[in-house]
């Protein structure tokens, strides 16, 4: 079948079509998106201003006009953080609902961490064993721990690029003062959570996901994305303090240069890196192996899941 799926993150909307098949890998098809940078742009009381949900419904209808264009048979369509914790999100998704007919679904932040690790677990398989999964989105940070198909832990912390940025880094390039406050918070926000997944056998693989962690990877010498999906890149601990003291002296202009970064992602690079940096250091990870797949992957993984639940029962355990 040929499956839609709208995605409202906290950076950008986008939507992807694959070629969908119960036990097949998802083949994309088409790929369209904007950066609304939700996290970014709400008001000061935390609300989605009028102009965005605007934009967001113009959006939505522009998704569906595309995917009727590109014989889509399902679509799904999902928010998260910024949509999940807006005050009038559930009125925005009523808005939507009523001026579109797409029906959002919102993902609590453990969701996501469970729907997160499912792609990672996929993608890399049952030889790597039990898996340790970060990823670094526009509003938060997902880690995820286990042997299965489902974590035995997943946690969700407000430790967003976008919402670290727009929150406690207005500098460009932030001073000195404002880079180690976000450092300190960062830190002391993972150490209180970060106890059931210390407490977790060890993993045999630790995997990063998400746009951040991709780009991050590349600044450190990763391959670039016309290389393929299937290059192994991976992401080291020991490159995350060069990669900080560099984005620290630049200003969102001029890290838009460095290998992997784009102008609508530059300016919260280095709060994606202080993340990375800290989980990595936080739960003893020298090394990260990149994944391609993420949230929009596991979505459509456990969709698939519901076309032939015999398959996903006979998957070992």
């Amino acid at each position: 079948m040929r499956l839609g799926v709208i995605d409202i993150g906290s950076n950008t909307v986008h939507l992807l079509v694959v070629d969908a098949h119960a036990g097949a890998h998802p083949l994309p098809a088409f790929s369209h998106k904007i950066d609304l940078r939700l996290s970014e742009h709400l008001l000061p009381d935390g609300l989605v201003s009028e102009d965005l949900t605007v934009r967001l419904v113009e959006f939505v209808r522009e998704c569906l006009e595309i995917a009727e264009d590109q014989g889509v048979e399902e679509l799904l369509a999902f928010a998260t953080s910024a949509m999940r914790e807006a005050p009038n999100g559930d009125t925005i998704i009523a808005r939507v609902r009523e001026q579109t007919g797409v029906t959002l679904e919102v993902l609590s932040g453990v969701d996501e961490s469970r729907v997160t690790f499912l792609a990672a677990r996929r993608w890399f398989g049952w030889s790597s064993g039990r898996l340790l999964v970060m990823d670094i989105g526009g509003g938060s940070l997902e880690l995820a721990s286990g042997i299965d198909e489902d974590p035995d832990v997943a946690i969700s912390l407000p430790l967003g690029a976008g919402r670290l940025t727009r929150e406690r880094l207005p500098g460009n390039p932030p001073t000195a003062e404002e880079s180690r406050a976000v450092r300190s918070y960062i830190r002391a926000t993972v150490a209180r959570q970060v106890r059931p997944l210390l407490k977790a056998p060890t993993p045999d693989r630790v995997v990063g996901t998400s746009k951040t962690m991709r780009a991050l990877a590349r600044i450190a010498g990763a391959a670039p994305r016309d290389s393929g999906p299937f290059v192994p890149r991976e992401l080291l601990r020991a490159d995350l303090g060069t990669i900080v003291d560099k984005l620290k002296g630049l200003d969102a202009a001029a890290r838009v240069s460095l290998p992997g970064v784009s102008e609508a992602r530059a300016h919260q690079m280095l709060a994606g890196a202080l993340v990375a940096e800290a989980a990595m250091d936080l739960l003893n990870v020298d090394r990260l192996d990149i994944c391609p797949w993420a949230l929009r992957e596991g979505l459509i993984l456990r969709r698939l899941d519901l076309l032939d639940p015999d398959a996903a029962r006979s998957r070992p355990t």
